[in-house]
């Protein structure tokens, strides 16, 4: 039985509803499910298999592409320089030679603290920031790279702060949210928490990593109990204060707005110069990350897509979240993407494999209409 599914497509793009069909008939439990993108200047689709196409859910890690976007913003408009030190904007952070180029490319060593965070400290960035300014790296910061998990925007974020008095979620709102009516949100409001759909668990178990492992200690694990990542977003309390790191909440469409105004994707004056894009979205950290023990690569904030997805122009740019989420511009093909979930796939990890059927769709369509 074929699992029904609502929205749109533009004329070319029936390859894309094809392929999310294809995943929903073969993960029947893949709930709420929903997937937007933009190709030459316009939305061509917006599917999804839930009761209602303005539900929102938990995006997780999709908040690090936020962020990176946010940090862009700032950098372009001078107040931010990426070979300074953090230091020199925020003069209580201990790893005094740590630039931000470097901090944004996950190169500080700050996964954690031996202690670990509480779930109420997970969901506040500032005291993320207060606690990790004075921590001991897991490895001499600069050297290699590793996942920061769930404090890369904590940090990041203490410095656009520091820099411009403003924080992270209050420039997003500002300057890239509100003014186009996106659903995906740093800090969900109360009166959106109706649209809310609660996470669900994976149709799978993942058994725990070793509790002195770097990858326990980033994603916080090491703690008794540890941090249970699918309840997290299902916390009032973490979607309202929105960390910058794990706290995004919204849909497909929100995700797919966010990277096409990064780009002009949506056919208006894209958010970032070609200049912005290229310093932003640039490989930086590449090769086995230290924390998970993948071969992975990152650009600035960004996730470097354009090395995970084939297809994609090198400098496509964008971040995967903890559920299955995925979101990306590509500056050369024109494109934005974004990909929600409720249910937590299995294995767990981020962006669900079915996007990669998606995202080749996307591309195919999308070169055949350029011709």
């Amino acid at each position: 039985m074929s699992t029904p599914i609502a929205g749109y497509t533009a004329p070319g793009y029936e390859p894309v509803r094809e392929a999310f069909a294809e995943a929903l008939d073969a993960e029947p439990g893949n709930q709420n499910a929903h997937l937007a993108a933009y190709a030459h200047g316009r939305l061509v689709a917006d599917l999804w298999n839930g009761p209602d196409g303005d539900a929102l859910t938990g995006l997780y890690s999709v908040a690090k592409g936020v962020t990176a976007l946010v940090t862009a913003l700032v950098v372009q408009d001078g107040r931010v320089d990426l070979d300074a030190t953090v230091a020199s904007y925020w003069p209580e952070f201990g790893q005094k030679a740590l630039t931000v180029r470097q901090l944004l490319g996950h190169r500080s060593g700050l996964v954690g603290v031996p202690e670990g965070f509480t779930p109420a400290q997970l969901a506040d960035d500032r005291v993320l920031a207060a606690r990790l300014a004075s921590a001991e790296p897991y490895w001499t910061p600069g050297d290699g790279y590793g996942y920061h998990a769930y404090v890369i925007g904590a940090l990041v974020g203490e410095v656009v702060l520091r820099a411009t008095g403003r924080t992270v979620r209050e420039i997003y709102e500002e300057r890239v949210r509100a003014p186009r009516g996106l659903d995906l949100f740093l800090g969900l409001p109360a009166r959106e928490e109706n649209r809310f759909t609660p996470m669900l668990p994976a149709l799978g178990e993942s058994g725990l990593p070793p509790r002195d492992s770097l990858i326990a200690v980033a994603f916080n694990l090491h703690t008794d109990p540890p941090a249970d990542i699918q309840t997290f977003l299902n916390s009032r309390e973490a979607r309202a204060k929105g960390p910058a790191s794990a706290g995004a909440v919204g849909n497909a469409r929100g995700i797919a707005g966010v990277y096409a105004a990064a780009i002009g994707a949506d056919g208006t004056e894209p958010l970032l110069r070609p200049e912005t894009v290229a310093a932003f979205a640039e490989p930086y950290s590449t090769g086995i990350d230290l924390v998970t023990g993948e071969d992975h690569a990152f650009a600035l904030g960004f996730e470097a897509q354009g090395l995970r997805y084939p297809g994609l122009s090198r400098h496509a740019f964008g971040h995967s979240g903890a559920a299955g989420a995925q979101g990306f511009a590509d500056p050369g093909l024109g494109l934005a993407y974004g990909y929600s979930r409720s249910r937590f796939h299995f294995p767990p990890g981020g962006g669900a494999v079915e996007n990669d059927g998606f995202v080749a769709a996307l591309v195919e369509a999308a070169a055949r209409e350029a011709g």
